[in-house]
């Protein structure tokens, strides 16, 4: 399969302290399915907003799409960054807008014209269970609900990258088997999913997942290669 992201000896700082990613390399296939874990601090969601393109790495190479990232206009990064859905651990939906609007919103973005939004809108939040909170703003909306609404955002626009950071953490066992199966058939429309999370358990919901773990900044297995399930040593601590 041909590679959708390229990582080499990529390297990311805050400010003058110690590098947070060091030497990070690996590969990403188009149309596959990888878990990203590692222990509270390993360096997952710093890795994951060079991923979506928030952060620009303090060194080394990335290529998503066959083009440089790192080197490209910022002008550019926009169009980029469309073809990226991306599932925040702290879901950064718009206030003032009702959950029907926010799921909308990358459509509206896109160009679509209204009567083409209605229908998949509504169809998107029924399949994460919240049609009948369509016209409610994210303030009335519990943690849980709040979450769905961001993965249905994130995905309703068919990305070519889905980044997803603890996706099914305020979701019960329930919703997080259904929200996986919901990233799973996008998965097999092509689009390439990265899902981190410190449960293990989803592991073995999607066998064909590829497995990359972190730790201390540093990829245990940079050709992202590794199958679950891992072995024990391989797990390490909880998020």
């Amino acid at each position: 399969m041909a590679s959708i992201v390229q990582f080499e000896n990529v390297g990311l700082r805050y400010g003058t302290g110690a590098e947070t990613l060091s030497d990070v390399s690996f590969t990403l296939n188009t149309g596959s399915f990888y878990f990203l874990t590692g222990p509270s601090g390993a360096g997952k969601t710093s890795l994951l907003k060079l991923l979506y393109l928030s952060q620009r790495p303090s060194r080394g190479l990335i290529r998503l799409f066959g083009e440089d990232a790192v080197t490209m206009p910022r002008a550019r990064l926009p169009a980029l960054r469309r073809r990226i859905g991306v599932v925040f651990q702290d879901f950064r939906l718009v206030p003032h807008l009702s959950a029907y609007d926010n799921v909308a919103l990358p459509l509206r973005i896109g160009g679509y014209e209204e009567r083409e939004i209605e229908t998949p809108v509504n169809e998107m939040l029924a399949w994460v269970g919240l049609k009948d909170r369509a016209s409610a703003r994210p303030a009335t909306l519990s943690g849980g609900e709040q979450q769905r609404v961001a993965i249905a955002r994130a995905v309703i626009g068919r990305p070519e990258i889905l980044v997803a950071d603890e996706p099914t953490g305020n979701v019960d066992p329930d919703m997080a088997a259904r929200l996986l199966h919901l990233f799973d058939g996008l998965n097999k429309l092509g689009t390439t999913i990265v899902v981190a999370t410190h449960d293990i358990h989803l592991l073995s919901r999607i066998p064909h997942a590829n497995m990359m773990r972190i730790d201390r900044g540093r990829l245990s297995d940079p050709t992202g290669a590794l199958r679950y399930p891992p072995r024990r040593s391989e797990m390490g601590g909880s998020e």
